[in-house]
């Protein structure tokens, strides 16, 4: 029981990472394809106040892993510590060059640093959902670096979570971006965000269809849970919420399309944990195999709810901020 409250706080965690950090990342892609100054403030304005606080849910992730499952922790960060190692050093590349941008002497120092924060938001997603990937499909062994450095997370199921993480985050971005615009009323914004929304979730969309297809092929037993029982089931509303949003976008509701996207997103994450259970590491280390202690597990559940209490009032309050437009001072351009 303990152990399966800890492991629904990492997939709650896993959740709100991929759905806030992957629209923080997304915004990189747009940045590198904007065709004005005008884009690139608004990604700023949207972004300053929150960046930071995204990364809250990947602390939350590796406390509650590290300290519920220790085994886990470890074969994890052993086996696939290339790819973590180079998602740690991306994210701290790109928070350096997103707030350095701003104070650039000159044009090619802003084009190296804008060079960096767009690539950063690339190949952070694609590292994270390759870390995923590799987990996901049974390449990490039980031990300390047992698996393979390399094809643990260069593998089929590996690249194209990966791709799917890139994408999907920069459609996320977009809805998101495009529901600010729409708030301060920069039409034409708008008009270029609904575009890439559209763009983007059509391409999210087939991504991640063709993903069931490796899946199958590469990862059996992770098909099979995707396709029955909860797993289907959040498969199913993933997609219902996915064209939901596009829906949504094509009409102009772009504030509704913020609910319906993170709901697609949130439920693809929660499949693929319900469709490996009852293993934190497939096909040998279950959740209750890999758990701590009973006691370590109460003192970390008390000690994550104090926290949650803390820690999710503040967030809301930060968000309702930014998007009622009262943090989005233009001043920040």
């Amino acid at each position: 029981m303990l152990a399966d409250l800890a492991a629904a706080l990492v997939v709650v965690g896993l959740i709100a990472y991929v759905v806030l950090g992957g629209a923080d990342f997304g915004t990189g892609v747009w940045d590198v394809t904007a065709r004005d100054e005008s884009m690139r403030a608004r990604i700023k304005r949207s972004m300053g106040p929150v960046w930071e606080a995204n990364h809250v849910w990947l602390i939350f992730i590796l406390v509650i892993v590290w300290t519920a499952f220790p085994r886990a922790f470890g074969s994890i960060t052993s086996t696939l510590a290339l790819p973590l190692f180079l998602a740690a050093v991306g994210i701290i590349f790109r928070g350096g060059a997103f707030a350095l941008r701003g104070e650039a002497a000159t044009m090619f120092e802003q084009r190296g640093l804008g060079a960096t924060f767009a690539l950063s938001s690339v190949l952070v997603p694609f590292f994270l959902g390759a870390a995923v990937g590799g987990i996901a499909s049974g390449r990490v062994p039980v031990g300390n670096a047992a698996g393979d450095a390399i094809s643990s997370w260069l593998n089929e199921t590996s690249v194209t979570i990966g791709l799917i993480s890139v994408v999907t985050g920069a459609h996320v971005a977009a809805v998101f971006l495009g529901a600010d615009a729409e708030r301060a009323g920069e039409t034409g914004l708008v008009r270029a965000f609904r575009v890439r929304a559209l763009g983007s979730g059509v391409v999210a969309g087939a991504l991640a269809l063709a993903g069931l297809f490796v899946v199958r092929s590469d990862v059996p037993d992770l098909y099979d849970g995707l396709t029955s029982g909860a797993g289907l089931a959040c498969v199913i509303v993933s997609a219902v919420a996915g064209v939901a949003t596009l829906a949504l976008e094509w009409r102009s509701r772009f504030e509704a399309a913020r609910y319906t996207v993170a709901a697609a997103v949130g439920s693809i994450v929660a499949g693929f944990a319900l469709a490996q259970r009852p293993y934190f590491l497939p096909p040998e280390l279950t959740v209750d195999e890999a758990a701590a202690p009973d006691a370590t597990l109460a003192a970390l559940l008390a000690c994550a709810a104090g926290g949650l209490c803390l820690l999710v009032p503040a967030l809301v309050w930060l968000f309702r901020l930014q998007l009622s437009g009262r943090l989005d001072s233009r001043s920040n351009t």
